[in-house]
């Protein structure tokens, strides 16, 4: 797999971004990657095309008459190259709200999508994006997959379900404009391939767009991550990029070497997971005067 540290650059056409796309699933395809992930928001260098590119409101709704080319975009790339795509993300107009959406494409125009769950307070407060619902699991054949937008992967029980419905494999794409904001994506998504003895990639956006109020900063680092157990590295670390470095970093997933950790490793969280109801927690009073 390959995940991308994408950065935010202004375009003067479409062709520009196209190109752009282009040349990263082609660069990443010769490198034998068959899973390709990009991070959240990277559509939105397309504001830059916009007649209110940098209105935060106003260019949702114009970003809409995009959408179309966005998706013949991503589509016609997976297809071309023979690799599964999770494009970045895309604020769709849906029941008169907009959803944070990340597409998936694969080979034949088969395509899906995962909305967003959990909306950041800027999101909320200040852009006007809503939560989407519901969980979708994806069968790539050799394994199930699925996607937890930034913020949700923070949210253990979101990735539970989502492991507990069959999924081997977490994909995380992402925006962060601080570096406690990147911490805290990437540190929960470490902790979620413990917890629930699985992979989790992360892909980022990074770089600065002054002229765009919704990615103006952008600060991470793409990554890949692994039940820190028998037959993995000892921190949980497949891959990771530099920080706020663009390019790809890959990872080899060995799906077996998963599937063994499962069945024997040093500790089985995903078998000794109780959803149980722990009650309510007894206080012993230690006060030096109480």
């Amino acid at each position: 797999m390959a995940a991308a540290a994408w950065p935010i650059e202004r375009h003067g056409s479409w062709d520009s971004f196209a190109a752009k796309a282009a040349h990263w699933v082609a660069d990443a395809a010769a490198n034998n990657a068959e899973l390709l992930v990009f991070p959240e928001y990277g559509s939105m260098e397309l504001t830059a095309l916009l007649p209110h590119g940098g209105d935060l409101h106003e260019s949702l709704r114009e970003l809409q008459e995009l959408f179309p080319l966005y998706r013949d975009l991503w589509e016609g790339l997976a297809a071309r190259s023979g690799v599964v795509i999770v494009a970045p993300s895309f604020p769709v107009a849906e029941s008169g709200t907009y959803l944070n959406q990340a597409w998936v494409f694969a080979s034949g125009g088969r395509c899906t999508h995962q909305s967003k769950l959990h909306m950041t307070r800027f999101e909320d407060e200040l852009w006007g994006i809503s939560a989407g619902r519901g969980l979708q699991i994806l069968d790539f054949g050799v394994a199930k997959a699925a996607v937890a937008i930034c913020y949700d992967v923070e949210f253990p029980a979101q990735v539970r379900a989502l492991t507990a419905a069959g999924a081997d494999l977490i994909l995380v794409p992402s925006c962060t404009d601080t570096d406690a904001g990147f911490t805290r994506v990437s540190v929960s998504a470490r902790a979620r391939a413990i917890e629930n003895q699985c992979f989790v990639v992360q892909s980022t956006t990074v770089g600065e767009a002054p002229w765009s109020p919704a990615v103006d900063i952008n600060i991470g680092a793409a990554g890949a991550y692994c039940p820190a157990d028998r037959g993995f590295p000892s921190d949980g670390i497949l891959a990771q990029g530099a920080m706020n470095e663009p390019g790809w970093v890959y990872a080899d997933l060995d799906f077996e070497a998963l599937d063994a950790v499962r069945a024997a490793g040093q500790v089985l969280n995903l078998r000794d997971y109780r959803d149980q109801d722990y009650g309510t927690p007894a206080t012993a009073d230690l006060r030096r005067n109480p």
